[in-house]
């Protein structure tokens, strides 16, 4: 028997069809305890505090989340007796604030942009200001700690190359790039012949493009994360936010698979290189997380229609409009 938090299924795979590739193969992380990838990083990042000693009865947890590190870290403070108050902003799912809140969290949401047009500097900000007026909260800052890429270096990474002989491409997502990073270190040292893409969403400044508002939380942000660096990546896709909606309806009803807004972007970003991947090329995509938490937002014509003006088609080919760029 195990604590809910070490429930960790880091070998789960699935073909994906009707995209035009032969060999697409998604990583799905949905299957963690939380339900995303960001359980590995809440594990990581708190088990390191509690070896540290740094994690006392006083204690109050706080971290900035579009949501799926909110939830994880809220499984985890349940699960050990820990406070934990979450600051998020109004792009966070509905669904995963209730969540938290179910799990015990305090929940702070900050509506005022920073100066990119995003909340993410707000967010932090607010965290600032906490802790700078009581020293028991404790910042696990998720955009500047080892541990969040360590855990995808020694998790994800490892369960992705052992799952495959080789692989030609891995398309990752970039939030706060922590996923990103552990595995441009794990298949740089052991697997250098994979090429990794790393995608992003239009409106972030991660790398350097234009800042610009965003509606679907988890990738991009408007605020470099200390923990990115651009060596080791091949190329990057940016995935308009029409697209990724589109990807994540079209993916429902061809693959009966439910897939949430990271994961959508992250196989537009596929879509985008198809015309550059040989046919037998081994691809694979890493999905964070599920589209349940996405249904009043994603897969709700309403709320695309008062984002986006319009519904996007269920069909193939999407429309890209942010080209790719070279980074190696």
């Amino acid at each position: 028997m195990t604590a809910i938090s070490r429930i960790v299924n880091d070998r789960n795979f699935v073909k994906v069809e009707h995209l035009g590739f032969d060999a697409l193969y998604m990583k799905l992380e949905a299957f963690n305890a939380a339900g995303s990838i960001k359980m590995k990083t809440a594990l990581g990042m708190v088990d390191d505090l509690e070896t540290q000693g740094r994690i006392g009865p006083q204690t109050v947890l706080i971290e900035s989340s579009s949501g799926s590190l909110g939830v994880a870290l809220s499984v985890i403070c349940a699960e050990r007796g820990y406070r934990f108050v979450c600051v998020v902003d109004p792009n966070a799912s509905p669904s995963n604030v209730k969540v938290m809140k179910a799990l015990g969290a305090e929940v702070v949401v900050v509506d005022r942009r920073d100066a990119n047009g995003g909340f993410l500097g707000t967010r932090i900000a607010y965290i600032h200001d906490a802790i700078s007026r009581n020293a028991n909260y404790l910042w696990l800052n998720q955009y500047a700690n080892p541990q969040n890429p360590r855990a995808h270096f020694h998790a994800t990474a490892p369960a992705i190359a052992e799952a495959f002989e080789s692989i030609d491409y891995l398309f990752v997502g970039a939030g706060t790039t922590g996923t990103l990073m552990g595995c441009v270190e794990y298949f740089t040292q052991y697997r250098p012949a994979t090429k990794i893409i790393a995608v992003d969403a239009v409106g972030s400044v991660t790398f350097g493009g234009n800042s610009g508002p965003r509606h679907i939380p988890g990738l991009g942000t408007s605020r470099r994360p200390e923990i990115f660096c651009a060596d080791g990546i091949h190329a990057l896709e940016m995935v308009r936010e029409i697209d990724t909606i589109a990807m994540c309806r079209f993916l429902a009803r061809s693959n009966g698979i439910l897939a949430g807004g990271s994961t959508g972007t992250v196989l537009a970003g596929v879509i985008a290189w198809q015309d550059r991947i040989p046919a037998d090329a081994v691809v694979v995509a890493i999905s964070p997380d599920m589209g349940e938490r996405y249904l009043d937002t994603v897969y709700d014509d309403e709320w695309v229609a008062s984002r986006f003006g319009a519904i996007p088609q269920w069909s193939l080919p999407l429309n890209h409009s942010a080209p790719s760029r070279a980074l190696a």
